[in-house]
């Protein structure tokens, strides 16, 4: 299978089209090789419209619903980003492409060594993994200038929001299916400022947190 071409028309047929047109971001994503985030037997289809299951039975978000949450957080390479969620480690290549570091968080350590394989071995060295949840807030590297959730969650945990500095960026999916909204949230004036980016429905991130409802932002 020809890879490139899959990968040239990933970005011009189905993301560029959804209204990601960040050029960083697009000629990033006609960089990374996506073949070599799914399993072998997904090879033939990793630059499709669709969600792809991962080896722990998680999944990988839409090419398309990644990117346009990853513009809105509009990355430089002055940002230390927080991504919630390591999965295959493809949403995790195309942050450290455009910000100058990554901490990552996951749950499942196995499903982590997988991505941090491959990514090492296409030469990311700004990347700093870490096994655990997310979603409860990580004291120790905090702030982050920008927070990408890689998955859909019921409610906004304040623990992340707590995470962000003065003009820090937030990304995440929230909601039930049927309806669930891409959101960006910004702080400004120790106020966070929402807006919503688009309507989906996406896979739920694994979280081992069961808080309450009270300590969620809505």
């Amino acid at each position: 299978m020809d890879f490139n071409t899959a990968r040239f028309n990933m970005v011009e047929q189905q993301i560029r089209p959804w209204d990601v047109l960040n050029f960083d971001l697009l000629d990033v994503l006609g960089e990374i090789p996506r073949e070599r985030f799914v399993l072998p037997q997904q090879q033939g289809i990793a630059y499709t419209d669709q969600t792809l299951t991962l080896a722990n039975g998680g999944k990988m978000l839409e090419p398309k619903v990644a990117a346009r949450l990853i513009q809105g957080l509009d990355l430089n390479l002055g940002d230390h980003v927080l991504e919630v969620g390591t999965g295959s480690g493809y949403a995790t290549a195309i942050l450290a492409k455009l910000a100058g570091q990554v901490t990552t968080f996951d749950i499942d350590s196995e499903q982590q060594k997988q991505a941090a394989f491959v990514l090492g071995d296409l030469g990311y060295t700004n990347i700093h993994y870490h096994t655990g949840d997310g979603l409860v807030g990580v004291k120790s590297d905090a702030p982050f200038s920008a927070v990408y959730v890689g998955g859909s969650i019921p409610v906004l945990p304040q623990a992340l929001l707590d995470q962000l500095p003065e003009n820090g960026r937030l990304v995440a999916i929230i909601g039930d299916a049927p309806v669930m909204l891409a959101k960006l949230f910004v702080r400004q004036n120790n106020a966070f400022h929402e807006t919503v980016l688009f309507e989906t429905v996406a896979p739920s991130l694994h979280s081992a947190a069961t808080p309450t409802p009270s300590k969620f932002v809505f």
